[in-house]
């Protein structure tokens, strides 16, 4: 089942169309609280996204340029907003397509299945970012982002990072973390590892990710 994001800070506009969005078989999520927009959307992993230009705090466009961060997921603007050079920011900021308020729910429907199967038909629809405590992890280029900063992973650092998040809760041992690395032909010895993760550790801190790795003696690793 695809899953829809609605953006919109109108609450009566916002039910009419999860309404219709709903009676098609799809699943919405919406956000209310819009300074959590990007956690929404990284916690939900929707296929689609509609989004209102004027919101609160911060307007569409900066929304979609951070979703743009992580994903290439589909955005359809929606917006009473008409002008050009409307039209143009919201296709230079990563938008997939623009309807104007008032809209035809025919229209709009017709809109979300065209960019949905064109999107969706020969592609995987898995997911391009890990997130664990505000954490993201980008699948794309290999980079970590926390309070807004980017982090650059050298490739076992971030494979190091990706088996520690993807089990987050659970102790992962330091061998279980080393065949890891072997599968992908970077010969790790015990001491290559302690070397890896010291250096990790510190690129975590230094964006203020004070133990977020901690060490099980004896086991392994957690975050």
């Amino acid at each position: 089942m695809f899953k829809i994001m609605i953006v919109e800070d109108d609450p009566k506009i916002r039910g009419i169309v999860i309404e219709n969005i709903e009676r098609w078989g799809f699943e919405c999520v919406y956000v209310e609280d819009f300074s959590e927009t990007f956690n929404v959307f990284v916690k939900h992993q929707p296929h689609l996204v509609l989004m209102d230009i004027n919101l609160p705090s911060f307007d569409g466009f900066y929304w979609c340029n951070k979703i743009r961060e992580v994903s290439k997921v589909p955005v359809i603007f929606v917006s009473s907003r008409n002008t050009n050079m409307d039209i143009v920011m919201a296709i230079n900021m990563g938008g997939d397509d623009f309807i104007q308020k008032p809209f035809s729910l025919e229209v709009l429907m017709a809109k979300i299945n065209a960019i949905l199967r064109r999107t969706y038909s020969y592609t995987d629809t898995s997911s391009d970012v890990v997130e664990y405590n505000n954490v993201f992890l980008n699948l794309k280029d290999s980079t970590l982002i926390y309070n807004e900063e980017k982090v650059e992973l050298t490739k076992n650092e971030f494979k190091i990072i990706y088996i520690l998040m993807k089990n987050n809760g659970n102790v992962v041992s330091r061998d279980k973390i080393m065949r890891s690395l072997w599968e992908d032909e970077s010969f790790v010895d015990d001491n290559t590892l302690t070397v890896n993760i010291n250096r990790l550790r510190k690129k975590l801190s230094d964006v203020g990710l004070e133990d977020f790795i901690k060490t099980k003696k004896g086991q392994g690793y957690i975050v």
